[in-house]
Parts: structure tokens; C-alpha cells; sequence
């Protein structure tokens, strides 16, 4: 099992205003496209407690290493469930539909003075035998690579550009 930790900074805003924006699914869309997606969807229900957001963005795999694109074969879907217990926390669940393993975790918000943090923790495991570990910092440099791509977007999107 790899874990991956990433601390994504929202510099001059309000809890309020990054719930709302993680809430958007136009500022979903506008992160796989920043991403280079292929194709994506977003179905988002609420805001804060209660809330549930399903992200689904598949990317090709000419940048894969070739062990793992015979495992994932030309494209990768990812699917993002994610479970707001409150207006900070959510509960996460990242799979690869038809692809064994899963990534499950946390996002928590935090207002530090001016600005707010997203602590995003995963933990990341496929059960392939002998390749598994590779397959696994693969899919967390991959996912860490994502959300900092997300950070930027966000941090683009709250300041109104």
C-alpha cells in the first residue's frame, strides 16, 4: 500500500468559497480540461454535510510505462466518489472501474488566517501479484499530479480568472 498526503493552499479565501467552488461541477469540468482528459462528468449533489460528488476523468496512456498499459489498456478512467460528512471533511473513495485496487481517504479543509488548506490523504492499493507495488506509485504520482494540477485551477477559479 502506497499513502499519498498532498496540503493544497487556497491563498485569500473562506472555507465557504472553496466549498462552494469544489461544489461546481463547471470548475470540475475546467480541471480535466487543464488535465488534458479525454472526456470527463461530474454529478455533484448538495453542498457541505451531506453532499456527494462523483468525478469521473479518463486519460489515454501514451505517457504510461508499458509493465502498466497492459493492465489499463488505452485509456484510464478514474471515478472520485466523494462523501461530505460536514462542511470540512469528506470521505473518498478513488476507483479504476474493472481494474483491481482502490484508493480511499480524506479531504479536510482548514481556514490558516487568510487562506485555506486542503489536506488530502489517500491510501492506495492493487492487488496484482509482483507488480502491484509499481502499479501503485504509478496511480499516487499520477493522483498527486492531479490534485496539485486541481490546486492551480482552483486557485485561478476563486480568484475570478
Amino acid at each position: 500500500m502506497k499513502s499519498i498526503t498532498e496540503k493544497l493552499t487556497y491563498p485569500g479565501t473562506t472555507i465557504d468559497q472553496v466549498a462552494a467552488m469544489l461544489a461546481d461541477p463547471t470548475f470540475r469540468e475546467q480541471v480535466a480540461d487543464y488535465q488534458q482528459a479525454e472526456r470527463s462528468s461530474a454529478e455533484i449533489s448538495g453542498t457541505g454535510a451531506g453532499s456527494t460528488a462523483r468525478v469521473e476523468i479518463v486519460h489515454g496512456t501514451e505517457h504510461v510505462p508499458s509493465f502498466a498499459r497492459k493492465f489499463v489498456g488505452d485509456e484510464i478512467a478514474i471515478v472520485q466518489e466523494e462523501t461530505w460528512t460536514s462542511d470540512t471533511h469528506a470521505d473518498v473513495l478513488v476507483t479504476i472501474p474493472g481494474k483491481p485496487g482502490d484508493m480511499t481517504g480524506t479531504f479536510d479543509l482548514a481556514q490558516v488566517r487568510d487562506d485555506v488548506v486542503e489536506t488530502v490523504q489517500l491510501a492506495v492499493k492493487v492487488n496484482i501479484p509482483f507488480v502491484g507495488g509499481k502499479v501503485e506509485d504509478l496511480i499516487a504520482g499520477l493522483l498527486s499530479k492531479a490534485f496539485r494540477a486541481e490546486n492551480k485551477v482552483g486557485q485561478r477559479w476563486l480568484a475570478g480568472s
